[in-house]
């Protein structure tokens, strides 16, 4: 049994949702399919969700949201008829996006998410009437009919487990099962969705709940490179990879599979197969909870831009119990997460997402780690990049590091920071921001373009 999810580039238009019900019909094992919003048909275009969060934000303005709900209405009026779908099928759409339109918004994140949702909701309805015309047994399942509970965190929903059971009765169902992805429903019956890309979740929850033998991820490239072919062109693609490898690869940039996806596969032992919906007879990268390696092998080179370190020091830090928790509930009382916190005997670095820290919080983060602490020296910099070396066989292999840090010094790359992770399967590097191109270009001629050296 295969639960099999389709990214909004591979639902944009009426070709490619042809090319979705194609690969659906082709395996009979494709039970259960998950759908995103229809994303963007062209550079130019605007995805579905980004056209109902503007409907959202013209509605909690008091303007009228026509233009952006014919918009909506319209990008599903157009798939449907040229693929023959039922004219109801819109014009149950627009009757429903008026009623959200309508709906009661005086609490701004439960509106927007109810409304956010309809994308992947529609986008359902429709995959269900192309696939019924075609003669499958394909019925729709909305997540509240199936039991997808999510926490009250609007936006940033997180699962409740009792949705396993729930979702597992799926497996029982004949034919076809289309269920929309990215939202859940509370358990007072409210909407709620998980963060943007979250139908990759919605996929791997499902996997997991119908004991599927793999979760195909389809999407709109060939596989998982070893770099962004964007900052490299001639990027390899990855054939395997661990859970453990695709975590770390998720966290620091790689934007194929939602980071948050892969943790139920990993947890139930489910493979996950990226795969590309435009040539689905493309190897694609498997994901998998062991693989074979090689000592000293490099499977990926991730990086991310956007971070901040608030770099605190004080003497005989150290000695001082509890110092570094502190810090941390300071930032918790102001309401940041932190990403890493590498340190020394008398300093520590806190890293952040510079998004989250703006000038107001952060003087106060300032003063109150001053004051509160007593620190020495407390200060921020921002515009810095991670850049992260992945890879099964950096375990236990010596050498690694100083490959790495010859190849940015090389490069004219200076190091702001660098951490290694416990499990050794992984390194990150701190850049400028300015710098992050010229260093992944170095890491990648360093560890893919140069000859291995057989240790």
């Amino acid at each position: 049994m295969k639960v099999c999810k389709f990214g909004g580039t591979s639902l944009a238009d009426a070709g490619q949702v042809n090319k979705v019900c194609g690969i659906v019909l082709s395996d009979p094992d494709r039970r259960v399919v998950v759908v995103s919003a229809p994303g963007k048909r062209h550079p130019k275009d605007t995805k579905v969700t980004d056209l109902l969060i503007a409907c959202a934000e013209q509605r909690l303005a008091g303007r009228p949201a026509g233009a952006e709900a014919e918009a909506v209405v319209n990008r599903y009026a157009e798939i449907g008829r040229e693929l023959k779908a039922p004219a109801e099928v819109a014009a149950d759409i627009a009757v429903d996006l008026k009623r959200r339109l309508d709906h009661e918004a005086s609490h701004k994140g439960q509106f927007m998410d109810q409304m956010k949702a309809a994308g992947e909701d529609y986008m359902a309805k429709l995959v269900v009437a192309v696939l019924r015309s075609r003669g499958a047994d394909a019925r729709y399942l909305s997540p509240r009919e199936g039991g997808l509970l999510l926490s009250e965190e609007y936006g940033n929903a997180q699962l409740l487990p009792e949705s396993y059971v729930n979702l597992s009765r799926i497996r029982q169902l004949s034919g076809i099962t289309v269920f929309p992805g990215f939202f859940g429903h509370t358990k007072q019956g409210t909407v709620v969705t998980f963060p943007r890309g979250g139908s990759d979740i919605t996929g791997s929850i499902l996997a997991v709940a119908v004991r599927a033998d793999v979760y195909e991820n389809f999407t709109d490239v060939d596989s998982v490179f070893s770099v962004d072919p964007r900052i490299v062109p001639d990027a390899k693609p990855i054939t395997e990879l661990s859970f453990r490898e695709m975590r770390e690869l998720a966290y620091a940039g790689f934007s194929v599979l939602h980071e948050e996806a892969i943790v139920p596969s990993v947890r139930a032992g489910i493979p996950i197969w990226i795969r590309n919906t435009n040539r689905a007879d493309a190897a694609g990268t498997k994901i998998m909870p062991e693989r074979p390696y090689h000592s000293g092998e490099v499977v990926g080179i991730a990086s991310d831009k956007g971070f901040c370190t608030i770099f605190v020091s004080k003497y005989l830090m150290n000695r001082e119990i509890g110092f570094g928790r502190r810090v941390l509930q300071i930032l918790e009382e102001e309401g940041l997460s932190y990403e890493h916190t590498p340190s020394g005997i008398d300093s520590m670095s806190v890293i952040l997402r510079e998004a989250a820290l703006d000038s107001a919080t952060e003087q106060k983060v300032l003063d109150r780690i001053r004051c509160e602490l007593g620190a020495d020296d407390v200060d921020i910099e921002r515009g810095l990049a991670l850049i992260m070396i992945v890879g099964e066989g950096m375990r236990y292999t010596v050498g690694v590091a100083g490959r790495a840090a010859h190849a940015l010094a090389g490069a004219g790359v200076n190091i702001e920071m660098m951490n290694q992770g416990s499990s050794e399967i992984s390194m990150m590097f701190g850049v400028k921001d300015a710098a992050r191109k010229r260093a992944v270009e170095a890491l990648h001629h360093e560890f893919f373009a140069k000859p291995r050296v057989q240790g």
